[in-house]
């Protein structure tokens, strides 16, 4: 303090300067913060401080009599032309360090991607960060050592060892002549490494919008890289694998295709997520699979998929689970089951399973999401929706259909035609009544599944034994099941109410309840084939023995002489005669 007050000419700069109040202070004396107030109220010293908002609110504020004494100059983060500006600036410093060369596009790169995917951080400081991290990367993903450097570090490390051991052995001359080698190589090391590094100044890398793309997509999660090659022909197959895999929703299908094609060709409003839909149907037609098969297609697993039940949410006070209990409730500091799993996995797909059981206010939690792509949670802060695709799944309306059909009357020729527009309107109708018009107001599209019909339950049931084969193959049977069979288990398992749910339990009861009871009997053993076909009304099983190898003999042992010694080693005798 003295040494400041002496010399006029000394700014003094502290940053995170709310840790000055209470700092040192104990029982009866001064902290730091009492220490600065009568030089700064005689003028004696110049200080700039620096904190953030909520730390000067915090602790600065408090202090009236500090608060006074500093003259408050709020920061705004820079534009984006500004921190183009501050990075054009400064990208000489880092081009020194890492070696590298940034180009323009790079620049503006650094600027663009940040601002539109890092949501938590402002700029200039975000930008400044992909711009060193994208240098750094560039530079070491080149670097290759030459092989006359690393052939000098192994002949050092192995002279060394050799001297520790000629050490140990007390031989001193030659540990001494070892020594003189070390120093030899260890000079001719230096050269070389000089040179190597002289060289690499020359023939500087360069970093462009690419590598900074990369370096964004590895610091949010979300791909932001332009779609490679490779990635157009999974967008353009990705309809025909999904169809593959969920079958008889084609429409449903190819609107979620659509809307996934739209955000990775850069079309899609980027204030928006993704896409969000609504998916209705009766139970059992594929709603929650065609979540499961997209998200493993999109993320190669379904760990990124964020699935809530929201029967869970069916109480006024559970809602705030969501975003995390508000200030003086247990649970506040945790966050939310939806925001904070959003936060760590950006780009994911958000299943809310039974839309329709959850309490009606969670709908007005939602507008924020499917409108500006975001929601604020309980301790103030912005999650980003953009990069989710929301999915709501119910069964709206089945009931009524399942009662009362399409109405009453006679079912004539004409009226089966229009049996889906009538379908399609009950269940319009039941949504309407269910869900408040500015929430259907933001949804992208309402998706409606149809009932699975018998042929598509004959080609679901061949999904179904993959896995179920997939299982038995892991316990070691081959199992072979005639087309015969496959059909009655297929018409068994039919049911147009309950989709195809059925056909797994007629799975359980015609295949692996048989099964099970075979292989705990023991009738069935490792490598065994079971072949199951269908005779009258029932599945026969007929098992068919793997193949035993027989077992070689041993060889007999030579057999030993009178005299005590093997043929073997008399033999050996000989030789050596």
């Amino acid at each position: 303090m003295n040494e400041i007050e002496k010399n006029d000419d000394i700014i003094l700069f502290i940053d995170e300067i709310h840790t000055i109040v209470g700092a040192g202070g104990a029982t009866g004396s001064l902290d730091a913060s009492n220490m600065f107030k009568p030089a700064l109220a005689r003028g004696e010293i110049q200080c700039i401080g620096a904190t953030t908002l909520d730390e000067y609110r915090q602790f600065i504020e408090k202090d009236g009599a500090l608060e006074r004494r500093f003259q408050k100059v709020t920061v705004d983060p820079t534009s984006p032309e500004e921190t183009v500006q501050i990075l054009n600036n400064i990208k000489d410093k880092y081009e020194e360090h890492h070696n590298v060369h940034y180009t323009s596009d790079a620049i503006e790169a650094c600027v663009r991607l940040t601002q539109r995917y890092i949501s938590d951080r402002h700029l200039p400081d975000k930008a400044i960060d992909a711009l060193d991290e994208a240098g750094s990367r560039v530079h070491i993903t080149n670097i290759e050592v030459p092989d006359d450097i690393t052939q000098l570090e192994a002949k050092l490390e192995a002279i060394k060892a050799e001297k520790i051991a000629v050490v140990k052995s007390q031989r001193y001359e030659e540990a001494a002549r070892l020594r003189d080698d070390e120093k030899k190589i260890e000079a001719q090391l230096e050269s070389a490494r000089e040179a190597w590094e002289a060289s690499i100044k020359l023939n500087k890398k360069t970093v462009d919008e690419p590598e900074v793309a990369e370096v964004v997509a590895m610091m949010t999660g979300v791909p932001v890289q332009r779609v490679a090659q490779q990635e157009l022909e999974k967008l353009s197959q990705m309809e025909d694998q999904l169809r593959s895999n969920v079958i008889g929703q084609d429409e449903a299908v190819k609107k979620i295709v659509r809307a996934i094609q739209r955000n990775r060709a850069g079309l899609k409003d980027p204030n928006k997520p993704i896409g969000s839909f609504i998916f209705l149907g009766p139970t059992g037609v594929g709603k929650t699979q065609l979540a499961k098969e997209l998200t493993k297609l999109l993320f190669d697993s379904e760990d990124n998929m964020i699935r809530i039940d929201m029967s869970e949410y069916m109480e006024k006070f559970a809602i705030s689970r969501l975003v995390g209990a508000p200030p003086g409730y247990v649970g506040y500091e945790e966050g939310g089951q939806l925001t904070e799993r959003v936060r760590r996995k950006p780009y994911s797909v958000i299943l809310l399973d039974e839309i329709e059981k959850a309490h009606p206010d969670v709908f007005n939690l939602l507008l924020q999401a499917l409108d500006d792509g975001q929601i604020t949670d309980s301790l103030g802060r912005r999650v980003d929706f953009k990069n989710t695709i929301i999915i709501m799944t119910s069964n709206l309306g089945s009931r009524q259909l399942k009662d009362f059909g399409t109405g009453v009357g006679f079912g004539t020729s004409a009226r089966e035609q229009r049996k889906s527009d009538l379908e399609n309107s009950v269940i319009q109708g039941a949504l309407k009544k269910a869900f408040a018009p500015e929430f259907l107001n933001r949804i992208d599209d309402v998706v409606l599944f149809n009932s699975l019909s018998r042929e598509d339950i004959h080609r679901i049931i061949d999904i179904e034994l993959r896995s179920l084969f997939g299982r038995i193959k892991d316990l070691g049977y081959h199992i072979n099941l005639s087309d015969k069979a496959k059909d009655f288990v297929a018409d068994e398992g039919f049911d147009e109410a309950f989709g195809a749910r059925p056909l797994a339990r007629a799975l359980q009861k015609l295949i692996e309840d048989p099964l099970a009871e075979k292989i705990i009997s023991k009738e069935i053993t490792e490598g065994d084939t079971i072949h199951i076909d269908l005779t009258g009304e029932t599945l026969e099983f007929k098992i068919e023995k793997a193949p035993v190898l027989e077992q070689s003999e041993p060889e007999e042992l030579p057999e030993a002489s009178t005299d005590g010694t093997s043929t073997v080693e008399e033999e050996s005798k000989d030789l050596k005669k």
